[in-house]
């Protein structure tokens, strides 16, 4: 069954609160970490990710998807594309996202070893990579109110015929980074999970 039509500007909406949160938590719980508590892991061994591994993981998915997203933005903004009333998802996008949303507990994932944590000693530098990536990521989703979000395809770096549709991924993207958020704070909790 498909979604209901939902209307842009509150699919946006909620990116852009969820963004808001995320940036709050990077300054606060995040940002004032040292290089210990960045690269504690949660348990013995290679296991779980430390915080700083989790941050890291979300920057390298963002060094990839923020430059190619903000490409194609420019390019409808150039060829004049307007806002759609409505936001469309397409079924390998929408699928995407909703198993990204199933806790780790249910459905574990498996991280491409191309976005992988370096398995480095961390620095500070890692938190502060990962708020301008949220201040990018922010700014994309509001020039993306400004396009059809719906007619902008990404291409996929793992699988080169897929091509999302904008809202699909920055959807998912938003999502994975509440994911590695929430686990980096179990980490910070004490608590282990992936």
């Amino acid at each position: 069954m498909p979604a209901p039509a939902r209307a842009t500007s509150d699919f946006f909406d909620d990116l852009t609160d969820a963004l808001l949160v995320l940036r709050v938590q990077a300054q606060q719980r995040f940002r004032p970490l040292g290089p210990d508590a960045l690269n504690r892991h949660p348990g013995p061994g290679p296991g779980p990710w430390s915080v700083g591994e989790c941050l890291e993981h979300l920057n390298i998915v963002g060094g990839y998807f923020l430059p190619v997203i903000a490409g194609r933005l420019r390019r409808a903004q150039e060829q004049g594309s307007r806002p759609a009333p409505f936001v469309k998802h397409g079924f390998v996008g929408a699928r995407l996202v909703n198993d990204l949303r199933t806790p780790a507990a249910v459905k574990p994932r498996v991280t491409p070893q191309r976005y992988a944590p370096t398995g480095t000693r961390l620095t500070r530098t890692v938190t502060e990579v990962y708020s301008r990536q949220l201040d990018e990521l922010l700014s994309l989703v509001l020039r993306a109110r400004q396009v059809d979000a719906n007619a902008v395809r990404i291409p996929n770096p793992l699988f080169p015929l897929l091509r999302l549709r904008l809202t699909d991924q920055l959807e998912y993207l938003v999502v994975h980074l509440q994911r590695h958020a929430a686990q980096a704070e179990r980490v910070l909790a004490g608590q282990s999970g992936k």
